[in-house]
């Protein structure tokens, strides 16, 4: 579909790209990834022609068909409502209701022959565009972005930024193209809205090119991890945390190689130091400088992902309650959030607060973070509670002419400078970087800046509003270990699993206009929440009932016979596909092998294997699901 060659990007005198390739195949599903910096954004923008290479190709199709979000699609106004918005995506078929709306007209006055075979042929390519449902598509598609049916007729312009960049990818995913190309696309959207995008995404027939963070996002549809470093673009053959094993496997063997040269290097310069200054030697002396110029260099490992230890610091600990919520209720015009509702957070939680965007998480989090007050009933701190609110408009009180070390130095005075030092390390500012001026560095840098001051106040008790927002992977791992080392009380929101799930000891949500309380890691809440089945536990939260069971209906020696052929034949179906995906997997990994899409004949015959034994995949799984169905109607 697309093929990158020899791809060679400067920015001024620093080269992005240096002869990078990537070939990217139908059905390829694959995962950009890389630290901040690393050119990812800068790479799509390449292949959608917007930036310009300095060297080498990009070449693909001409009637490929691009659908391409990013960040700067903000900056897009209409006063239409996003419905219309959304539908823009139908450009044909509006193109052709337009037209038939007018030759109708037409016919009022005009019955001949010429205008009803117009409008005749309108109508059959209308009909063959699906265009009669084109705005039942564009509501489906909005209602899974988590759009009301009275929003979806409000103008676009009435929406903050975030709710607009659902639209522009609801109006890329309605134009169905061939391949998605989707910058950083969960960067606005709720956790139900990240598991609707999931589901659609796997379900897409073309290719797609994700850049994310989101690790659990990236695992539930990726097939291919590509990771740009230092220059290049390497592949790997699996979701994320195929990638994850596989390059420590890559990093093993490469840490051994480096480790094998540099003896060997020693060893070289020793017998070159030994025998330089003999004349009768200076010819092989001669002979071993060159081998050694000559020799290809093997890199040591880069750590990617640090291990860290903060040092914590509390003037006091706080008491056993930190935060009691007391028969609040708080409402805006026209939208109730909380309702005579309880909540206890006690010394040693570490709360995830989760849910849809408008439920009231945003809400909540300010109301114990003493930053609403307008609210009837009582939010109460504890004895010795000490707070530090960490929120992403902070960033803005950042000061601009202040170095990076002069921020912290000022803000965390008990702090000797080398500590400091240590903590800026471990967010990975070293040697000079901590220096820097706040006015040049990127928002994920600054955010990482405002975290570490966060980190080093005198507080018992963080909260914090979507801390990983603009933070790569290294720096999520970072701030997870810097939460799990911490020894008081906090409680954050964030659309992050991966980094709620190693946070987490408790699980907050809102439901009923309740704050309702599940008592463990976010992985089992949502284990939990899939069945629905939860003994309440005695808080003072309001608890969620279990759900009375079913009695099961009298079984027969007949259905029983039948129940027992029909687990044998659902047997044998797991094994067939679990043959048939091994199969699938063996090609997938040889159509990224250099030998076969190098040569167009063992390609295209790999490429249709391929499509033919995953058609069969496909079919062999829905055969099991119709036959696992057919089972529970018989188990009653």
């Amino acid at each position: 579909m697309i093929s990158i060659n020899n791809l060679t990007f400067e920015i001024g005198s620093r080269a992005l790209y240096d002869e990078a390739n990537w070939h990217i195949k139908p059905g390829d599903k694959a995962g950009l990834i890389g630290a901040n910096g690393t050119g990812k954004s800068t790479l799509l923008k390449l292949i959608v022609g917007d930036y310009k290479p300095t060297s080498g190709t990009i070449s693909m199709a001409k009637d490929l068909k691009l659908g391409y979000l990013n960040q700067d699609l903000l900056s897009y106004h209409s006063d239409k409502s996003i419905l219309h918005v959304a539908m823009e995506a139908f450009e044909r078929q509006n193109q052709l209701h337009g037209e038939i709306e007018e030759l109708l007209k037409k016919m009022e006055t005009d019955y001949s022959d010429e205008i009803l075979n117009k409008l005749s042929n309108k109508q059959m390519e209308f009909e063959a565009l699906d265009g009669y449902h084109i705005e039942f598509k564009a509501h489906e598609i909005l209602a899974g972005l988590g759009f009301s049916e009275d929003e979806q007729q409000r103008p676009l312009a009435t929406f903050s930024g975030g709710w607009r960049m659902r639209v522009m990818l609801a109006r890329i995913l309605l134009q169905t193209p061939d391949i998605l190309l989707l910058d950083e696309p969960t960067n606005h959207l709720d956790l139900p809205s990240i598991k609707w995008l999931e589901n659609y995404l796997q379900a897409f027939d073309g290719a797609i090119v994700i850049v994310s963070h989101d690790r659990y996002f990236l695992d539930r549809i990726i097939n291919k991890t590509v990771e740009s470093r230092k220059g290049k673009l390497n592949l790997y053959a699996g979701n994320y945390s195929f990638y994850l094993e596989e390059k420590s496997q890559r990093e093993e063997i490469q840490s051994n190689q480096f480790k094998n040269q540099q003896a060997k290097i020693k060893q070289e310069e020793k017998l070159i130091e030994r025998f330089r200054a003999k004349a009768s030697k200076a010819k092989m002396v001669q002979s071993r400088i060159k081998a050694l110029d000559r020799m290809e260099k093997v890199d040591n490992v880069d750590d990617d992902n640090p291990e860290v230890n903060f040092s914590f610091k509390f003037s006091k600990p706080s008491g056993r309650h930190v935060v009691t919520i007391e028969d609040i209720s708080k409402s805006y015009p026209n939208l109730e959030i909380l309702r005579n509702t309880d909540g206890l957070i006690e010394k040693g939680d570490k709360i995830a607060l989760i849910g849809a965007n408008g439920k009231g998480k945003s809400t909540l989090l300010r109301i114990v973070a003493d930053a609403d007050n307008e609210f009837k009933g009582k939010s109460i701190k504890g004895h010795n509670v000490s707070q530090t609110f960490f929120a992403q408009h902070q960033l803005e009180s950042l000061h601009l002419e202040n170095s990076i070390l002069q921020e912290l130095v000022t803000f965390a005075p008990k702090h000797t400078e080398t500590e400091i030092r240590s903590i800026l390390g471990c967010f990975l500012f070293t040697g000079d970087d901590v220096f820097k001026k706040i006015k040049v560095l990127s928002g994920g840098e600054k955010s990482r800046v405002a975290l570490a001051k966060a980190l080093t106040a005198d507080a018992n008790f963080l909260v914090l509003d979507e801390p990983t927002n603009h933070l790569d992977m290294a720096s999520v791992n970072i701030l997870i270990q810097a939460l799990q080392q911490y020894e008081g009380t906090l409680i954050v929101v964030s659309h992050d699993r991966y980094f709620l799930d190693h946070v987490a000891n408790k699980i907050w949500f809102i439901e009923d206009k309740q704050i309702k309380e599940y008592p463990g890691t976010y992985e089992e809440y949502e284990i939990w929440n899939a069945k629905r089945v939860y003994k309440p536990v005695e808080k003072e939260v309001k608890k969620v009932k279990e759900e009375p069971k079913k009695e099961k209906t009298p079984v027969t020696e007949d259905s029983k016979r039948l129940l027992l052929k029909k687990n044998k034949e659902l047997a044998a179906l797991e094994l067939k596909i679990s043959e048939k995906q091994s199969l699938v997997n063996k090609l997938e990994h040889d159509l990224a092998l250099e030998e076969i899409y190098s040569d167009a004949i063992k390609l295209q015959e790999c490429t249709r294997n391929y499509n033919s034994e995953k058609a069969n995949y496909e079919q062999l799984q829905k055969d099991w699901e119709n036959l696992a169905e057919e089972i529970m109607d018989l188990e009653g």
